[in-house]
């Protein structure tokens, strides 16, 4: 039996008990804490509080991008109007928990309002899929897994980003990831992300899944996908711009 096997034999005799929300709830608020108390203890309070937020993080990207593409490849049928799997419901329990941890302290440090817009956003589309339409897991599991793909490469780049200004190790860190991390994200934000979105809201609006999702909800997530690939383009488009800036300004000084 491989480990896929196991795994979802494992699904499949603990969905008796429903939820996994609950456990992966503690699980990431217990991980805050330690990154909070225990970890990067030398750094600043700022650079703390956004240590601690990729702390859970990387507990979360990577992982749940290898459980994502699990849970899709190991499903004997994939579909935009599919039931939900149990495997697809971990998943989402999974990612559930960890962006209400990460909303929880954006809001308490009164964080970005664009983050904290796009992790409501997040949680309003997991949540009816999981426990509302029970249907379409396949599609927005795909979109997680293009997402959290390069969130360890992320997450590498903040941390480096957050103590630059101190460190001529994060500084170096922070240069040579850059445009490593940008060409990742426009790769999977800009590129792949946009193609699966069209073939997923062209399926929905054709009305093909009405009898299984409701087509508010079905709406509703082609809105709030839209938007957040939207505000990516834009992200990274400022990120491109700033380091070609910054390039251009180095090369100017060497020329004087």
């Amino acid at each position: 039996m491989t480990l896929i096997d196991r795994m979802m034999s494992t699904m499949e005799s603990i969905s008796y008990y429903g939820s996994w929300f609950p456990a992966f709830l503690a699980f990431f608020g217990l991980l805050y804490v330690i990154g909070r108390t225990l970890f990067f203890c030398s750094w600043t309070p700022r650079q703390r509080l956004v240590a601690s937020s990729c702390f859970i993080s990387l507990f979360h990207g990577s992982p749940a991008a290898i459980l994502g593409a699990s849970a899709i490849l190991t499903h004997p049928v994939r579909g935009f109007a599919f039931p939900n799997s149990d495997f697809q419901n971990l998943v989402l329990d999974y990612s559930v928990a960890y962006f209400t941890i990460d909303l929880l302290h954006l809001i308490l440090i009164r964080g970005d309002p664009l983050f904290i817009a796009h992790h409501v956003a997040t949680l309003f589309v997991f949540v009816t899929c999981r426990y509302v339409a029970a249907h379409g897991a396949f599609a927005l599991l795909v979109l997680l897994v293009l997402a959290e793909v390069t969130s360890f490469c992320q997450n590498v780049w903040t941390l480096a980003g957050a103590r630059k200004a101190d460190s001529p190790v994060a500084a170096n860190v922070y240069k040579l990831v850059s445009p490593l991390f940008y060409s990742m994200y426009t790769l999977m934000r800009v590129f792949a992300g946009p193609w699966f979105f069209y073939k997923m809201s062209a399926f929905y609006l054709s009305g093909k899944a009405n009898d299984v999702i409701p087509k508010w909800i079905a709406i509703s997530w082609i809105v709030v996908v839209g938007g957040a690939i939207s505000v990516s383009i834009l992200w990274i488009s400022n990120h491109w711009a700033a380091l070609f800036s910054e390039k251009k300004g180095n090369s100017d000084k060497k020329e004087r």
